[in-house]
Order: C-alpha cells, then structure tokens, then sequence
C-alpha cells in the first residue's frame, strides 16, 4: 500500500494588527511573544490529534491570542494616555507661578531724614609770612591750644633792619634841614617891616620851610611802614584756638606770599563748629533756620551732639538737586574734630497717605517704574508709581498705590499684566493663604514579564504520521 502523503502542515497563527505609535510597541511584543509560545504547545498537542480537528483547534487558538493582543494593547495605550494627561496637570500647574503677596505698610507719622555732612571749624586762618628772612625759631606745633596774640614763631629780617636804620637816619636828616628852614624863614619875616627884603624872598623862604616839613612827613610815614614790618617778624595767633598746621621749621627760608599751600601755620577755633550738608529739594520745604538736628560721628559710636540750623544757600543745585545748609553745634570738650564725616538726621512730619514697600517690589522696564498687585482673581494688575524716599531696606511711595492693595514682593521676570498667578502668602501678619500645589507623582507601570515557552514533553504514545 503506498505511503500516504504527509498532512499539510499546521496554518500559521493570524498576525496581529499593526499597532500605531511608540506606546503600543512593548504590548505587541508580549503579545507576540505569548502567541510563539501558544502556537508551539498548539504545535505539539495537535500532533496527538486528527487533522480535522488540529485545524479546527487552531483556528480557534488564532482567536483566542488575537484577542488577547488586542486587549494587552488597549491597555497599553490606556495607561499612556492616562499618564500624559498627569503630565499635562502637572506642566499646567507649574506654569502659573507662586508668588508672596502683601499689602504695602503705612509710613510712620514722624520721619527722619539723615544726610551725610562734613564738620569744618567755626574760624581758620592760614598765617603766611608778611616779611622775609629766615625762621629764627617757632613756639608751638600742631595741637598745641593758643590765645589771641600769642607769638607762634619768629623770623630773623636783616634787609628789613637795615631798612629802618637808613630810613630812621633819612627821617633825621630831613628834621634837621626843616629845622634850619624853620629859622630861615623865621629871620626873613623880621626883615620884612624894615624893607630889608622883599616880600617874594620872604615867601620863598616860608615855603621852603613847609616843604621840608612835608619831607619830615614823608619819611616819618616810611619809618612807621619799616616799623610795622618789623612787627610782622613775630608771628602770632589771631585768635584763640588750637595749631591744626606748622609747614616750617627752624632756618627755613620765609617769603612774603599768600599761595595755597605756603602758609606758616593754621590755627582754628574748634570751641564751636560749622557742619554743612546737602539736603534733597522734596524736603527744603520742611527745613528753615532754626530747625535742631542730631550729629553723630563714627569715631564716638553711640553719642549725639545736639545742633541748629544756622542758614541756608536758598538755591539748588541743578547738578545734585540739593541745597547747601550750614548748621552750628558746641564743641567745649573737643570731642567733634573739625574736617570730618559726619552724619546729621533731622526729625521731619511726613505727609499723610505715605505707603512702603520692599525694594524687590520695583519694576523698572520701558514703560517707567512700576509695582506689580494682585486683584481680586489672582491675575496680575501693573500700576505707576512714584518714590517718595529710597530708605534702603524699604521704598516710600508718595502716589500708585492704595492701603488696600496686595503687592508682589518679588515680581518673576516676564510677568506681564493679567497673568494668573496663585498667592502663596498674604496679608500683614504673613499667614499661609494658598500654599504651592502639591504634584502628584508619576507613576510609571512595570512591564509585564515576557513568558518562556515550554516544550511540550515527549510521549511514547504519539502517533507517528503516516
């Protein structure tokens, strides 16, 4: 009997459907995977049965892991999808920024204005040399207190003495020819009733007299000149108060001068002191003579000095936007130094409707200076203000805001008006108003485990094709 032919081999299992996008590609590899396995248990059991019933088997299999693909993909992509839109929550949330609002501070009523200053001493004079020579020798050094005419040092003038001793020698020269002019004249007069001589020689003789008088004048005058000079060779303090500067020494050469920079001392009176300081022109209207400020100086931390506004330039300058005031204070114990910094705060009443706020608060951009609020939908509301005062640590605004106002302490950049933005802390006392959003995480599912496809065992009682 001849052989029969060998049965068609089993049909393959159907594909599965192409699945689009990166997200189903993990699903159809499992169900890939499952159905090799499935298609070789199928394989091997079906070896024990009939033909007919292998293909109907099969068919049937088919099925059963196309279906199976299908729902291993929908879940796939359900999961995807379901992760993209916590993605999307949490980029939108991250999108609307957190941000510290708080209504501004009300200004206090009493306001101090305090202005860098410089102290100088209420009288210094520079002494120069009104004689040459040479310094015989000095008196005092710098530091050294004096009174009013107190010799400081002395010159030696040798050209200045022998001056006075020609003039002293030309003023008796001309006594003595006055004097003979005098006798003269007084002779000529007696000759006169007796026409023993003329009236012209009479008053040719009278008027010779009052030259030489004249030239007794003249020479006087020259000797007091040379006289007060010789004075000058003693210099002396003009007033009391202390030696700031000695620019001489023993054997200098002396000359007559007034050049910055060639004077013999300084002396300055420190007993009382000028301080000058530029005050900004929004508070001159606040400041007149007669107005009292505090002093204080670095080198004496913790003392203040009580002084009084002396006068004021009445003019501003257009560099600075300041005016020059002068202000007295006593200095009897020395303490204040004349040349020094100093810091003067004046006690002002400032105008009602002053608001402050942090200096982070600030915008400056191409549409002028701003501060950005919050209106009541949380969107941001950019309004133009006006600084009344930098304090440094806080702003003072004179117009722009309301009390009521919540303002950004720190603005982001690019925040622009009418953006939503959530309000973390507001209020004075600073309490939690809407904390930041809390994320929730991104959970990401396990892949699921790629089945290893188990032989089917060997059996005696296989049915060998025939």
């Amino acid at each position: 009997m001849p052989p029969e032919s060998a049965p068609p081999s089993s049909p393959p299992a159907p594909a599965t459907a192409p699945v689009a996008g990166a997200a189903a590609r993990p699903a159809a590899a499992t169900a890939a995977t499952a159905a090799t396995a499935a298609t070789a248990a199928t394989a091997a059991t079906a070896s024990t049965q009939p033909p007919g019933a292998s293909r109907r088997g099969l068919a049937w299999l088919g099925l059963a892991m196309l279906i199976i693909a299908v729902i291993i993909v929908a879940d796939g992509l359900l999961s995807r999808r379901a992760q993209s839109d916590v993605l999307r929550e949490r980029a939108d949330a991250l999108a609307v920024p957190t941000v510290v609002a708080r209504p501004p501070a009300a200004a206090d009523s009493a306001s101090t204005l305090e202005l860098p200053a410089r102290i100088e001493a209420w009288s210094r004079a520079p002494i120069y040399a009104r004689v040459s020579g040479y310094l015989e020798r000095w008196h005092v050094d710098i530091g050294s207190p004096v009174k009013a005419g107190q010799v400081l040092a002395e010159i030696e003038t040798p050209e200045l003495d022998q001056q006075l001793v020609q003039a002293s020698a030309e003023l008796n020269t001309a006594r003595t020819q006055a004097a003979v002019a005098a006798t003269t004249a007084a002779r000529w007069r007696a000759l006169l009733p007796s026409d023993a001589v003329s009236r012209q020689e009479v008053e040719e003789k009278s008027g010779d007299l009052a030259a030489r008088q004249s030239q007794v004048k003249a020479l006087q005058a020259n000797v007091e000149r040379i006289q007060a000079l010789k004075r000058f060779a003693n210099i002396t303090a003009p007033f009391d108060g202390v030696v700031t500067a000695r620019n001489t020494d023993i054997g200098a050469l002396v000359s007559v001068g007034g050049a910055e920079g060639s004077e013999l001392f300084v002396v300055s009176d420190n007993s009382r002191l000028r301080i000058y300081t530029h005050v900004p022109q929004n508070a001159v209207g606040q400041i007149e003579p007669g107005t009292t400020a505090t002093v204080t100086v670095p080198e004496r931390p913790g003392r203040t000095w009580a002084a009084r506004l002396e006068a004021t330039a009445q003019a501003i300058n257009a560099s600075s936007g300041t005016m020059l005031v002068q202000l007295s204070v006593d200095n009897l114990d020395g303490q204040l130094l004349p040349g020094s910094f100093a810091r003067v705060a004046f006690d002002l009443a400032r105008p009602a409707g002053i608001l402050t706020i942090p200096p982070g608060a600030l915008i400056f951009d191409k549409a002028g200076l701003r501060v950005a609020t919050v209106n009541a939908e949380d969107r941001v509301v950019l309004k133009p203000v006006t600084i009344a005062r930098d304090l440094g640590s806080s702003i003072e605004l004179a117009t722009g805001l309301k009390a009521n106002d919540r303002v950004i302490e720190s603005p982001p950049d690019g925040l622009q008006e009418g953006d939503p933005v959530r309000v973390a802390v507001t209020g004075e006392s600073g309490s939690v108003q809407g904390p930041a959003p809390t994320l929730a995480p991104v959970s990401v599912p396990a892949p699921t485990p790629t089945p290893t496809p188990t032989p089917a065992p060997a059996s005696g009682n296989q049915v060998p094709r025939p």
